[in-house]
């Protein structure tokens, strides 16, 4: 067994339950945890563009994600705190100002740079990404751990991580098993159409035993498509962050995690997935 298998197994040990108890505390405990990913995320993704911790850049990426996350997470959470600037504004609101302010600023940053136009305008353009993917995706995750009518923030939770985590086990087993046609050669070689659809399959047998434990406020038809739903968006997220990293021809967003790689790396499905979920309980539960 490797070096970097037995570090995978021990922090996935370690990991994984304190996740799901965090997940079922909710509240600030639930704040806490996405935050500190969060900010470990949008660094690790200013770090690999070239921004130093010491500039301007880098500060106003990590200010802008955190005052996203905090106004688009629960707004309530922080009235009481900062009343004069949160009381009476509607968080969406307030998020598309700050976006619109990051946006702005920065632009006329890098409109007086000194690097060719054509390079300063994809800085810029990958800069702005950047801070949207984290700054908009993370507090989706709050959000669902928030929960839904019937259906506790906790187990929404499980049921995410448990079709995402169970999902890619059963992709990657299959893809080795049976895969033969690639997915997206361009992004990620490795995946396979054979996996893909393992990874469905999988996420469909954690969706029904879902069901049978803590789902049936719902009927069996809407939680596997839930499950299907997350598992195709979670598999599709993760290779959008590997379209980043291939762009940048690196192979991990950052090492913090032993034998996983980086904050970026390990959430990535997690973070396409949970607007699906949130839209679907919303959709369904007005």
């Amino acid at each position: 067994m490797s070096r970097n298998l037995v570090a995978r197994i021990l922090v996935a040990a370690v990991a994984i339950p304190a996740i799901l108890w965090i997940s079922y505390q909710g509240g600030w405990w639930l704040l806490g945890m996405i935050s500190l990913f969060a900010l470990v995320a949008i660094s690790e993704f200013l770090v690999n563009e070239g921004y130093a911790p010491k500039g301007g850049i880098f500060w106003l990426g990590f200010g802008t994600t955190l005052l996203l996350l905090m106004v688009l997470a629960d707004l309530s959470f922080f009235q009481s705190i900062c009343p004069a600037f949160f009381a009476g504004k509607g968080s969406a609101a307030l998020g598309l100002a700050i976006v619109m302010l990051f946006y702005t600023v920065t632009a006329m940053i890098f409109a007086i740079g000194k690097l060719p136009a054509a390079e300063l305008f994809k800085r810029h353009s990958r800069l702005v990404w950047g801070v949207l993917y984290v700054g908009l995706l993370y507090p989706i995750v709050f959000k669902v751990g928030g929960g839904f009518s019937g259906i506790s923030g906790g187990d929404c939770l499980l049921f995410l991580f448990g079709v995402l985590w169970i999902g890619d086990t059963t992709a990657m087993g299959i893809g080795s098993w049976l895969g033969k046609h690639q997915l997206a050669p361009a992004v990620s070689p490795r995946k396979t159409v054979e996996g893909f659809f393992g990874g469905i399959v999988g996420a469909a047998a954690v969706g029904t035993l879902m069901y049978f434990w803590k789902f049936q406020s719902l009927s069996f038809i809407e939680v596997l498509v839930l499950a299907v739903g997350c598992s195709v968006f979670g598999q599709l997220g993760d290779l959008v962050e590997s379209m980043w990293k291939r762009s940048l021809n690196i192979k991990d967003s950052s090492s913090i995690i032993p034998g996983h790689g980086g904050v970026l790396d390990r959430f990535d499905s997690l973070l396409f997935a949970a607007p699906l979920m949130y839209a679907f309980f919303r959709l369904l539960q007005p």
